[in-house]
């Protein structure tokens, strides 16, 4: 992807700017090699340079300086360790050099960072201390359970870790990881269902290093009150955050929430919490309460402001989990109804397989057909419009109710059939290319069947004897749909001996990143050969299993039909 904005060199994605600047203070991301990829607002205004002053230089050449300006040898710099180890270290004091020509004190944390790619980096956040107010005379500097620099590096974990799932569990679990026991002894998730239902999804202890889950005081709870004045009844109905205590709960409850509330202080022995509301930019999805009952210091404002800070992020993780969620309900549903039953042919054995892209909506253009045509024979059809959408999933559709058409009404070739549709197709759909494979089979005088196909720019099928010799049917290849170019298509024939296997598959099957579709295609021909032996359902799912590539983003259709032994 592009630069954001030009604080990023070209090929960041727009997800690192976002990560950046939710972090609230100087940060940057650096290559392996040192060299700055990209950068927040905040760093430009805290160096006086610009982002175009800063991204593709080398950080150290450009920024690291000894307390009196002096350049520093690469060997002298306190970052380089860390940098060079990838670990997470941080230093209460060194000097940056800004584009005035002043310099800037800054506290540091480096720790490794991984791009969407695989490739791997190291993110420095930084912040340039201000001096603190003189306290008046008698009182005491309130006291912060987090330093500014962990503060902020614990928001910059909870910004990558939270925002790069979409599942709601694995979201709350890396919650807990990230405030319990940093932050607080107990962590407590509340969310409002779809159905305005208010569940307890999260209840964790820290005991020591490890983080107990309390299954026990999970669960459904009472509804939101629209009138009660206790604090998680408050923040569930989107109100600011609240300091509490088991003290609020003592008296008459005015609600059934507070009634679990009062047991929650209970059974945990929380002394001190702190709730804020879990809001996305439409609505509450619920509140985050963190308790403190083994450290004795209470909660401050302070702590109350970092955990404001928290929700917000975790609303934003939760909002797009959801909205994810819903999207692959109704892809589900319309995958459901857009891909067919196999029909009943006698003698013949049909399997089909469908595999949505793991980051699609979960359905896309890959399909599958399959259906008894008026003269007795069946036909065959796999495909692929282009697109991983909704949008590709209704052009297919269109594709294939208009191919079940045109085959039904006219007895004719799978050539003819085929250019009649790609006539249609530029004139009566949304769909701009397609490819297919369309073929009739029927059983022989001889007991054999007879296969007959074309080939519109698709991958060939595979056929696959009885003692697994496997070849592709090459022939009857033409242009793929929505070309333009009016060029005859042609019509291959063979002869499927008894106990063979016909794969039709599409392109998601065989493509891997950095191989050769070549390749992809021996993968498939030389593991065909191995599960010929094997009952049709589990030579598909085999099949399938073992050559479609775990690093492969497309989706897969998969048909496999088997003719009877003599």
């Amino acid at each position: 992807m592009g630069a954001v904005q030009g604080r990023s060199v070209p090929g960041v994605s727009a997800d690192v700017i976002c990560a950046l600047e939710a972090i609230g203070t100087g940060a940057y991301v650096v290559d392996e090699q040192g060299c700055i990829l990209a950068v927040n607002r905040r760093t430009e205004r805290l160096l006086v340079r610009s982002a175009g002053e800063l991204v593709g230089h080398d950080a150290h050449d450009l920024l690291h300086r000894g307390p009196h300006g002096q350049e520093l040898p690469r060997t002298q710099c306190s970052m380089r360790r860390p940098f060079h180890t990838g670990g997470t270290a941080q230093a209460d004091e060194d000097w940056f050099a800004c584009g005035d020509g002043s310099l800037l004190r800054i506290s540091w944390l480096v720790t490794p960072y991984a791009f969407d790619d695989g490739t791997s980096g190291t993110l420095v956040v930084f912040h340039a201390p201000e001096p603190a107010p003189q306290a008046e005379e008698g009182m005491e500097p309130p006291e912060e359970s987090l330093p500014e620099l962990e503060r902020l590096a614990l928001l910059a974990e909870t910004t990558t870790q939270l925002t790069s799932t979409l599942d709601v569990d694995e979201a709350l679990r890396r919650l807990a990881a990230l405030i319990v026991p940093r932050l607080a002894d107990w962590a407590v998730v509340d969310l409002i269902t779809e159905r305005d239902e208010v569940w307890r999804s999260l209840v964790v202890h820290g005991d020591g290093d490890e983080v107990v889950h309390r299954e026990d005081l999970q669960g459904p709870m009472p509804p939101v009150s629209q009138e009660s004045t206790m604090p998680l009844s408050r923040a569930l109905r989107g109100v600011a955050a609240t300091l509490t205590g088991p003290q609020t709960y003592r008296g008459t409850p005015d609600s059934g929430l507070a009634v679990e509330q009062r047991r929650l202080f209970d059974v945990t022995g929380i002394h001190s919490a702190a709730i804020a509301p879990i809001r996305s930019t439409r609505a509450v999805l619920g509140a985050v309460t963190l308790g403190r009952a083994d450290n004795p210091a209470p909660f401050t404002p302070t702590d109350l402001s970092l955990l404001e800070d928290i929700a917000r992020r975790v609303g934003l993780s939760l909002d797009n989990a959801r909205l994810y969620q819903r999207q692959r309900t109704v892809a589900e549903t319309m995958q459901k109804h857009l891909l067919p039953q196999m029909p009943r042919v006698p003698d013949l054995r049909m399997a089909v397989r469908y595999l949505a892209a793991p980051d699609a909506s979960q359905v896309g253009g890959d399909w599958y057909d399959a259906f008894r045509l008026a003269d007795g024979s069946t036909a065959l059809a796999v495909g692929d419009v282009v697109g991983h959408d909704l949008e590709a999933a209704a052009g297919m559709a269109q594709i294939r109710n208009m191919l079940r058409a045109y085959a039904w009404s006219a007895d004719e070739p799978p050539s003819r059939i085929v250019a009649r549709l790609d006539e249609a197709l530029q004139h009566i759909t949304d769909v701009s290319m397609a490819t297919m494979i369309f073929a009739r089979i029927e059983p022989d005088a001889d007991g054999c069947w007879r296969l007959s196909w074309t080939n519109a720019g698709h991958p060939p099928p595979l056929l696959i004897s009885h003692d697994g010799v496997a070849d592709y049917l090459t022939d009857g290849h033409d242009i793929l749909l929505g070309s333009g170019a009016e060029l005859p298509r042609t019509d291959a024939t063979a002869i499927l001996p008894p106990g063979s296997t016909l794969v039709l598959y599409t392109d998601g099957l065989i493509e891997a990143p950095g191989h050769t579709l070549d390749e992809g295609l021996d993968r498939l021909r030389r593991h065909g050969a191995a599960l010929a032996h094997r009952s049709l359902s589990p030579f598909t799912d085999q099949l399938l299993h073992r050559v479609r590539s775990s690093a492969n983003e497309d989706d897969v259709a998969l048909l496999a039909l088997r003719t009877p032994e003599g």
